[in-house]
């Protein structure tokens, strides 16, 4: 796993820890700001995002996902039956912070729909 996003298991959850204050996620958060100055990209802002994101791409993902943010991290809880769906949030992640444009074409077009902290 790439090193701002990591999976834990606890004994009856896992959880997704999303680090955002890495170089690299504190990058693509500058340029998310400088889209959308609404989008300061703490982390409950990666929250609201990442929810957005996940309504309306992949929103079976939603399912059972609970959100523990704080500043400087972005936190996913999911039960330990739904170890798959933790998995696939890992790969989200990661795919959209090795692929920021994704994230740049989304805000664009979403930034006014998103539940900004």
């Amino acid at each position: 796993m790439a090193a701002f996003v990591s999976q834990h298991e606890h004994d009856s959850q896992i959880s997704v820890y999303f680090n955002i204050e890495a170089p690299d996620v504190l990058a693509v958060g500058q340029q998310m700001e400088a889209i959308a100055p609404q989008a300061y990209m703490n982390g409950y802002n990666w929250d609201a995002f990442l929810t957005h994101y996940l309504r309306t791409q992949h929103p079976s993902l939603l399912s059972g996902l609970e959100t523990d943010s704080e500043a400087g991290t972005y936190v996913a809880l999911y039960k330990k039956t739904n170890a798959l769906k933790a998995a696939q949030l890992v790969e989200i992640i990661q795919d959209l912070i090795s692929q920021p444009d994704k994230i740049y074409v989304f805000l664009e077009a979403e930034a006014n729909d998103i539940e900004w902290d």
